[in-house]
């Protein structure tokens, strides 16, 4: 079976590196050259927007995937009605607008901030009655990795805020900064008959709105766990999904808000390679080609840790123990996720022993 990715990032060099040992074959779509996937497979090199390349994509392959959100929702709607797109489009769609998104969870019952869309400058001292400071103002489409938002800690900041993304597409949301204790992601696979299967809860630790590392299984109380998996399974069954979905979570006063969704393999589950018993990439797979999906057990306690800005020095790196490093094949520059490491261990003590050793030789560079 061919698969055809949007997008020729990590996600999916390593979503290709996990389906080649299944027999699946891939072809991609990205408007690099260099795009780092194409060691793996063919590579269309167009624009994603790229109508004639995008069907050229579906018309050699037996199901189209995606590795990431800012695509064109309408053109996978048209691609599916004549071959496979999955995750549905109408996942995409949703996840695309932060406005949407939150209605959808409310409409589901799982808890959000409370939030007010933005059409002009006048809308937001009512809108502060509403959500209170602090709050964060967000555009509504092409916000990630700590993009598209600004925090608001007092009224005197309004007027800077809304002239950095007055214009943005789509409009602007206003939402209440919830005073988190912690930040938590379920990895969720739907396959397509319905089956799901859960990873555990990561507790993620974020820098300048960038994904530092992620913890599992992060410790939580076991009805913190149901409900998240309560809350993932309505959005699952709601959208008819097929593949992997990320929901990510703070948790305040030991209750779960769902701050947002990704409708595709994620970075909060990169661990999942080494220390499940299925990696996501290979769920991710299984569910969209129809194969039955593998289980989800952890093989011992785990952290991921990001690189970001440039590559560690990989030799010392891989003399701690229990550690594997991913190299994403990206030229380095500030702020750019390059690659990652999971460090695995028998015990909670034997993983924080090596914790800070990890983490002192991953780098984190945002500026130049």
């Amino acid at each position: 079976m061919r698969v055809g990715v949007i997008g020729g990032g990590q996600l999916g060099r390593m979503l290709a590196w996990a389906g080649l040992p299944l027999g699946l074959d891939f072809i991609f779509l990205d408007p690099s050259p260099d795009a780092p996937a194409a060691a793996l497979g063919p590579l269309i090199v167009a624009p994603f927007e790229d109508r004639n390349a995008v069907f050229q994509l579906a018309g050699s392959v037996d199901v189209v995937t995606y590795e990431f959100e800012n695509l064109a929702a309408p053109l996978l709607r048209e691609v599916a009605a004549a071959r496979a797109v999955l995750p549905p489009p109408l996942a995409l769609e949703v996840s695309q607008d932060r406005l949407l998104e939150k209605q959808l969870f409310q409409k589901l019952g799982i808890p959000t901030t409370r939030f007010v869309p933005i059409a002009s400058r006048e809308d937001l001292e009512p809108a502060l009655a509403l959500t209170g400071l602090p709050a964060m103002l967000k555009t509504r489409r092409f916000g990630y990795d700590g993009r598209g938002q600004a925090v608001i800690g007092d009224t005197a900041l309004l007027d800077a805020a809304f002239q950095r993304f007055m214009g943005a597409p789509g409009g602007l949301l206003l939402e209440n900064r919830v005073p988190f204790e912690r930040e938590l992601s379920l990895v969720a696979c739907r396959g397509r008959g319905g089956e799901i299967r859960f990873y555990p809860l990561a507790e993620n630790v974020h820098q300048q709105g960038i994904l530092r590392s992620s913890r599992v299984p992060a410790d939580v109380d076991a009805e913190v766990a149901r409900a998240a998996m309560g809350y993932a399974k309505s959005l699952l069954d709601y959208l008819e999904y097929v593949g992997v979905l990320a929901i990510e979570f703070f948790l305040e006063n030991g209750k779960l808000i769902a701050n947002e969704m990704a409708p595709r393999v994620h970075n909060s589950g990169h661990w999942s390679i080494e220390a499940a018993e299925t990696s996501q990439f290979e769920n991710h797979l299984r569910a969209i080609t129809g194969l039955p999906l593998g289980q989800t057990r952890l093989r011992g306690e785990a952290l991921l840790v990001n690189a970001v800005g440039r590559l560690p020095e990989v030799h010392s790196l891989l003399e701690l123990p229990g550690v594997h490093f991913h190299d994403y094949r990206k030229s380095p520059r500030p702020a750019r996720k390059v690659g990652h490491a999971t460090v695995l261990a028998a015990s909670v003590p034997e993983l924080e022993k090596i914790m800070p050793k990890l983490l002192v030789q991953m780098p984190f560079e945002t500026a130049s």
